[in-house]
């Protein structure tokens, strides 16, 4: 029986590179006196308590609320040790930040464009038109919004980090020891890419909303907001598919997200690869490290 494949996936933070193994997660962050600071928690998924939260459909909602979670932490830490902030956020804090992020969104991606929709009345009155014109508009705002915030000079340089998670796990999922000569030359887009997820998601909703009618604009919201697991799950499964598969209908379904990471990853400089090895290197079993593999922390 073949060896199962260890998954490793990951997002930038400040100054740094969050990574998530099989069964740790480690925040890897370049300090201001140049150090690489790393830290390492177990992860404690709450689909190992329910199982049943394992089953397609349900991983998906699973995966995005932890990778959240996860995330969120990260970023407190990567602040604090990068100098931005002065402690971590409390579990508080982090509850309250979550269900800020997720109001923000409800009505950057969800209230706006559905209540903007009605505008194209002047063309039909037909719902499906109506809900495609939504989605659209849904879509341009998104692609908008990772435009705008592309543009600012500390964005960049976290998704110059970003480009450096993807050529590391490129690097590692090629077998090869990770070095920064190595990782250097691996591509910076990957199909497991948060980014290609929530495009999914936005394409996906369009379909999944299209035929639930023209209801009252807080019908629409509220199904809007219902519906969104259901489509978390499709887009997820559509995500795992892609990333074993060499299908061309799930390859092209795939590439908008690609093509998008043309804009959420840079090109990184050496040091950034250098915490992103790092970051790996933590979230892996000894034994799975591959031989040759650098080690770019500075001894005290």
């Amino acid at each position: 029986m073949s060896e199962k494949k260890i998954s490793v996936g990951g997002q930038a933070v400040i100054e740094g590179v969050m990574m998530r193994g099989p069964e740790k997660v480690a925040t890897a962050v370049r300090t201001p006196d140049k150090k690489i600071e790393v830290e390492v928690k177990p992860i404690n998924s709450i689909s190992e308590r329910f199982p049943i939260l394992k089953k397609p459909m349900l991983r998906g909602c699973v995966s995005l609320g932890e990778s959240l979670v996860l995330g969120l932490r990260s970023l407190s830490y990567s602040a604090q040790m990068a100098g931005e902030e002065d402690e971590q956020l409390t579990d508080r804090e982090l509850a309250g930040t979550i269900a800020f992020a997720f109001v923000l969104a409800a009505v950057l991606f969800v209230a706006i464009p559905t209540g903007a929709a009605k505008l194209f009345h002047f063309i039909t009155d037909d719902p499906v038109f109506l809900n495609l014109m939504e989605g659209a508009l849904r879509l341009l705002i998104f692609i908008g919004y990772i435009g705008g915030i592309s543009m600012m000079k500390d964005i960049q340089r976290v998704f110059q980090y970003h480009g450096a998670e993807h050529k590391t796990i490129a690097c590692f999922e090629a077998g090869e020891a990770l070095t920064v000569e190595n990782v250097r030359k691996h591509t910076r887009l990957h199909k497991r890419c948060g980014t290609s997820f929530l495009l999914i998601v936005m394409l996906v909703s369009i379909f999944v909303f299209a035929f639930l009618g023209w209801p009252d604009l807080w019908l629409r919201i509220l199904s809007r907001v219902v519906l969104l697991p259901v489509v978390a799950g499709i887009s997820y499964e559509i995500i795992k598919l892609s990333a074993n598969s060499d299908n061309c209908v799930l390859g092209w379904a795939i590439k908008p997200g690609l093509w998008l990471q043309h804009m959420t990853t840079r090109e990184p400089d050496d040091d950034m690869i250098e915490v992103a090895i790092e970051s790996v290197k933590a979230v892996l079993p000894e034994d799975k490290i591959p031989a040759g593999t650098g080690n770019y922390i500075l001894e005290a």
